[in-house]
Parts: C-alpha cells; sequence; structure tokens
C-alpha cells in the first residue's frame, strides 16, 4: 500500500510538519536506489513539496532516475546537518517513484521550482515515514508511519 504526501498530511498533519520542516532545514538529502545487480547506490538529491506532492527532480540519465525508471522503490534521508544536534530529528521516507512524463505537470512544476533543462521528474508515493529523535536526553523515539495506519511510537531508554 502507498499514499501519496497529500495524504500522508491529512493522517498525520503534526508530523508531516515536522517532516517538512525537517527537509526544509538544508537543500541537499540523500537518496538510495537501487542498481542492476540490486546493490544499493547512494546519491546527493533536492527534494520539493508541492501541490499535495513530494517531487524528485533529477538530471537528465542520470543514475539515480535509470536505477529509478528500472526499480521505483527508494529511500530518503533528511541531511542531518553539521554536528550532533540534529535538530528537529532524523527523517527517512520510503516509498515508490513514479516518473511523471506529462508536459503540462512538468512544466508546472518547472515554472515553480526553474531547474535547469531537461530534468526527469518523479512523484513520490510513500510506504513508510520515519522520525527518530530523543526525547528528554532519556528516551531514543522512534515514529513510524506507514499508508492506512496511525503513527506508531516505540520509546527506548
Amino acid at each position: 500500500m502507498t499514499a501519496n504526501w497529500s495524504a500522508f498530511v491529512t493522517a498525520e498533519p503534526e508530523l508531516a510538519r515536522l517532516v517538512e520542516a525537517r527537509f526544509g532545514a538544508f537543500t541537499h538529502h540523500v537518496l538510495a536506489t537501487l542498481r542492476k545487480d540490486g546493490s544499493p547506490r547512494t546519491s546527493g538529491l533536492e527534494v520539493r513539496f508541492l501541490d499535495g506532492e513530494l517531487w524528485l527532480g533529477m538530471m537528465p540519465d542520470s543514475l539515480k532516475a535509470l536505477d529509478l525508471r528500472r526499480d521505483p522503490r527508494f529511500a530518503l534521508q533528511a541531511n542531518p546537518g553539521e554536528g550532533q544536534t540534529m535538530g528537529g530529528g532524523d527523517v527517512r521516507i520510503a516509498g515508490r517513484a513514479v516518473e511523471v512524463e506529462d508536459p503540462a505537470q512538468k512544466a508546472a512544476y518547472g515554472e515553480e521550482v526553474e531547474p535547469p533543462e531537461p530534468f526527469h521528474l518523479f512523484r513520490a508515493e510513500l510506504t513508510e515515514v520515519v522520525r527518530t529523535y530523543v526525547e528528554d536526553e532519556k528516551y531514543l523515539v522512534v515514529q513510524v508511519w506507514k499508508p492506512g495506519g496511525q503513527v506508531r511510537v516505540i520509546r527506548r531508554t
């Protein structure tokens, strides 16, 4: 089961706000894709939250775009920033990337973001959102959301 960004925002607005803020704190993040042989590939990536969707834009024929065309599964991790503070916690999103080839949709995205032309554009279908943070300097808290469910919270000491 998957859900788009808008469905996640509707289901869990507070967690969605925290996740967007975490991704908004830095420009570049880490995308994991699968190579032809099934081994992982990590790449830098800029993401955008626009019109109820999480968008992944990429240079033409980049390896990560070719990976996603072959196997749409991905994992995305927000840039943790400098030092060890990770303000807002560690945030990860997993899902499937759906390539957008409709010229009107790509043009609308291009007007908003102004990416270098040409570009690949993927819309994220979420399978999981995870936020991990430290609470009261005592607990490691893990929040896990999957489509169709509520946030599950795990606290560890």
